[in-house]
C-alpha cells in the first residue's frame, strides 16, 4: 500500500467543527482513564508506603518483580484460573445459547442466567459460602462437599464455579445475539444440499459465531487476569495462598503490606499481561477465517 500523500494527510487532519463535539468525551476519557494511568506509572517509580514521604527508585520496583517468588506463585494461581474459566466460560455460553435458540421458554431461561449478574456481589458471596461450607453448609447437609477450606484445587473449583455462575448468562446473552443475526436462508441452503445438522454447525454457524466467541475470548481472559473480589471474599487467598491470584496479590501488596509503589509497578505489568494477551487472542481467530 502506498503511504499516504501531504494532501491525504491534509484531508484526514483537516479541522471539521463538528470534533468539537468530541471534546467533553476526550476530556473525561483524559480525566478518568489517561491522568491515573499516567499516575500509576509514576507511582510506580517510587518506594510509597502511602504515609511517608515518596522516595524515586527508578525500575527498582520491576526488577524486585522479576525476582519476587510471591508474584510469580500468584501468576502462576491467575494461569490455573483462566485455563479453568475460559474454556469453561465460552463452551457453555455456545452451548447454552444453541440449546435455547428457537425454544419457546428461551427469554425467561436467559432472564434467570443473568439473574446472578445483577445480584451484589458480598450477597452473593455470602450466599454461596452458606451454601457450600463444608461443616455447616446447606448442601453439606445433603451432599459430601470437599474440603475446599483446606485444599486447594477446591477452592480454586469454588472460585470457578462462582464466577461461572455470575457470568455465564453474559455470554449467553452474547452468542445469542450473534445467532439471531445469522441468516436462516443459509442454514435453509445447506440442508437442500444434504448437509447434515453437523456439518451446517460445523461450516455455517460456528465460523459465523467467531466475532462473538472472540468478544467472550477478550472480556474472559480480562476478568480472569484482573479476577479479586470473587477470590476475596470467598477465599481471601487461601488455603496456603492456594487461590492467591495477581489481583489479591495486588490489593495484599498495596493495602496490607503498605507498598504503594510495588503494587503499582505489578499494576503495570497485569495491564499489559492483559493486553497482550487479549492482543494476540484477536490476531489468532483472526488469522483463522
Amino acid at each position: 500500500m502506498a503511504p499516504p500523500s501531504s494532501t491525504q494527510f491534509r484531508r484526514a487532519w483537516r479541522f471539521n467543527p463538528a470534533h468539537l463535539f468530541a471534546l467533553p468525551a476526550m476530556g473525561i476519557l483524559a480525566l478518568f482513564i489517561l491522568y491515573p494511568f499516567l499516575d500509576v506509572l509514576r507511582f510506580s517509580t517510587w518506594d510509597w508506603s502511602g504515609l511517608s514521604a515518596p522516595k524515586e527508585v527508578g525500575l527498582e520496583n520491576y526488577r524486585q518483580i522479576l525476582r519476587d517468588a510471591a508474584f510469580w506463585a500468584s501468576l502462576r494461581t491467575t494461569l490455573y484460573f483462566m485455563a479453568m474459566a475460559l474454556p469453561a466460560f465460552v463452551i457453555l455460553a455456545v452451548l447454552l445459547a444453541l440449546a435455547l435458540d428457537g425454544q419457546r421458554y428461551e427469554r425467561p431461561v436467559k432472564a434467570l442466567l443473568f439473574l446472578p449478574g445483577l445480584v451484589t456481589l458480598g450477597g452473593a458471596t455470602l450466599s454461596w459460602y452458606t451454601l457450600f461450607a463444608p461443616e455447616y453448609g446447606a448442601l453439606a447437609a445433603l451432599v459430601p462437599i470437599p474440603r475446599w477450606d483446606q485444599e486447594v484445587f477446591w477452592a480454586l473449583v469454588l472460585v470457578v464455579l462462582f464466577t461461572l455462575w455470575r457470568h455465564v448468562g453474559y455470554g449467553v446473552l452474547v452468542v445469542s445475539a450473534r445467532l439471531k443475526a445469522i441468516p436462516r436462508t443459509l442454514l435453509e441452503a445447506a440442508a437442500v444440499d444434504g448437509a447434515t445438522a453437523a456439518q451446517a454447525f460445523r461450516y455455517i454457524t460456528l465460523p459465523l459465531l467467531r466475532p462473538a466467541i472472540t468478544f467472550l475470548l477478550v472480556i474472559g481472559t480480562v476478568l480472569a487476569l484482573q479476577s479479586y473480589s470473587a477470590v476475596f471474599l470467598l477465599t481471601r487467598g487461601g488455603p496456603f495462598g492456594g487461590t492467591r491470584v495477581l489481583g489479591y496479590y495486588l490489593y495484599e501488596t498495596g493495602f496490607e503490606n503498605f507498598r504503594l509503589g510495588y503494587a503499582a509497578a505489578i499494576t503495570v505489568i497485569v495491564l499489559i499481561l492483559t493486553l497482550s494477551f487479549a492482543y494476540a487472542q484477536a490476531r489468532l481467530l483472526r488469522e483463522g477465517e
